[in-house]
């Protein structure tokens, strides 16, 4: 067993202002996508120019946070909205989803598609080998808050967190989350997107690699308490978000190439 190495989860306090290596860890995601993309917008098959990357990473930014907190809030604790509806806006409580933050990352990357005049799918793919960088350092930021930890296991990895009131060992699950999210995932991404592929192919293969990498870490993941297991006491709510993440991926690659090979028929 390990040792969890405990580290504050706040950087520094300032009075009743407090800076919480959560919050950092998801502005170092955006600065890191920013230079991944200002990198990236000199490809020639690019469809956003170097200029235009800066307004991209702030309607995502946007999209990641409210779309992020509205999931949390519908996904998770929706009871507790309906009870409270304006806790929606207490942000400083706490409480994102990813899920959430995917589908507000769409419809700001649907927006700001129509602003450049490119074609969605086109942005999408622009944007999707940015996104592992961020659920990366997001995933440490919850190892550090002991949050989001595992089911209790013996496995030579497991570690008791400080904070767990059981005190039991379990898997650090925010960590097999860093690693397949985040670098394994973005590895994939960004050598396959390392060339032209069909409109729609990168952001396909991202909603499939993430979907079965998450519905993967879920089995380790400690379920909700106040959820537990949505479907035949082993399906979580996390694997049944994903299940759509997967279908959509795959349906989008065959479209994609579908599509390419219909476009070159056509033309030959």
């Amino acid at each position: 067993m390990l040792t969890y190495p405990e580290i504050d989860p706040v950087i520094v306090s300032l009075g009743s202002l407090k800076v919480h290596w959560y919050g950092v860890m998801y502005l170092l995601g955006f600065g890191a996508a920013w230079l991944l993309a200002t990198s990236r917008s000199k490809r020639a098959w690019s469809p956003l120019r170097r200029d235009q990357v800066e307004d991209l990473i702030v309607y995502a930014a946007f999209g990641v946070i409210l779309g992020g907190r509205c999931g949390y809030v519908l996904f998770y604790n929706f009871d507790k909205w309906l009870a409270d509806p304006l806790w929606l806006l207490r942000v400083w409580e706490g409480g994102m989803a990813f899920h959430g933050g995917l589908l507000g990352v769409i419809v700001a990357l649907l927006l700001y598609a129509r602003k450049l005049q490119q074609p969605w799918l086109a942005v999408t793919d622009f944007v999707a080998p940015l996104v592992p960088i961020g659920l990366g350092l997001g995933r440490i930021g919850n190892f550090i808050g002991q949050e989001l930890w595992g089911r209790a296991s013996d496995w030579p990895v497991a570690m008791v967190f400080p904070r767990d009131p059981e005190q039991i060992a379990r898997h650090p699950s925010q960590l097999y989350q860093a690693s397949l999210e985040g670098l394994l995932l973005f590895i994939i991404l960004f050598w396959y997107s390392r060339r032209p592929r069909p409109e729609g192919a990168v952001s396909g293969l991202f909603l499939l690699c993430y979907g079965l990498f998450r519905s993967l870490v879920e089995f380790a993941r400690e379920p909700d308490g106040h959820i537990g297991f949505d479907l035949l006491d082993w399906v979580t709510r996390g694997q049944l978000l994903s299940l759509p993440m997967v279908v959509g991926g795959i349906l989008l690659l065959i479209y994609s190439y579908w599509r390419k090979r219909s476009v070159t028929a056509v033309r030959a």
